[in-house]
């Protein structure tokens, strides 16, 4: 048990969280898996206890709450638990022009996606930099590398997310701790029906990868110390050229996309 390292997931109840969750746990890795949804978060510790036989602590908290972080790191310091892996994962977006949304939705977009994420960054970091060991990877998106009309808030949060990622990445360097952004694309998970697109052709489309197709892809990154790591080949080209192209045109042709969600 003392030389077992523990992973602290957050939005581990589904999509990319469960399955990162499951890949770790079949690693032989303790997990702290944090999310609002106690019924899915109890039942995963049972599933990975009983199958692989590992410490599970779960902890039910609402990260879009200002202050529940650090509320998630007291209550794993109480347990005399250190994590050695952070994963960021929890997030969610929210379809619609800005002027007609929900504030309250768009806050605890913001609180989530942004708020917690630094938060548990800050507070972990420099313990790892003190051990000379650790890994953390924040889960963006390929929304983060161009501006969304239509999903305003979300893609500049996953903007944030990448954007402070590679700074962090870069200020770790040689201190024995990597820092990964994993950036999928469109994700056959629970984020549709949170961000009400369920609708989209796009988004239904059997070319798109499952979630646990995407957190094997992020969990080799993370080992690898891979500081920005894009999954698929089309995403990665699109991430690319959306630098590269002029931004009047991006912004039309994802204005295009989003509108298909209607």
């Amino acid at each position: 048990m003392a030389d077992t390292k523990t992973v602290l997931i957050t939005g581990a109840s589904s999509g990319i969280g469960l399955e990162l969750a499951r890949i770790f746990a079949s690693k032989g890795f303790n997990l702290v898996i944090v999310s609002r949804n106690i019924i899915e978060l109890s039942r995963l510790k049972t599933e990975l206890t009983s199958k692989y036989k590992i410490y599970v602590e779960e902890i039910v908290k609402d990260l879009s709450i200002p202050g529940a972080a650090k509320e998630v790191y007291d209550e794993i310091k109480s347990l005399n638990f250190e994590a050695d892996y952070l994963i960021n994962n929890a997030g969610f977006g929210d379809f619609g022009e800005f002027w007609k949304s929900d504030w309250g939705k768009q806050e605890k977009m913001i609180n989530v996606n942004i708020l917690a994420l630094t938060q548990l960054t800050r507070l972990y970091l420099p313990e790892m930099i003190k051990k000379k060991s650790g890994k953390i990877m924040n889960v963006a998106s390929t929304a983060a590398f161009q501006p969304g009309p239509l999903m305003s808030v979300y893609y500049a949060s996953k903007a944030y997310v990448l954007s402070f990622t590679e700074a962090i990445a870069n200020e770790t360097e040689g201190t024995g701790v990597t820092v990964t952004a994993l950036c999928p694309g469109p994700t056959k998970s629970g984020f549709q029906k949170a961000a009400n697109v369920e609708s989209s052709k796009r988004l239904n489309a059997k070319s798109i990868p499952d979630s646990k197709a995407v957190a094997e892809y992020g969990y080799k990154a993370m080992m690898k110390g891979k500081r920005v790591a894009v999954h698929g080949i089309m995403n990665k080209e699109l991430a690319f050229f959306s630098r590269r192209i002029p931004k009047g045109v991006v912004l039309k042709a994802v204005r295009k996309i989003n509108e298909e969600r209607k």
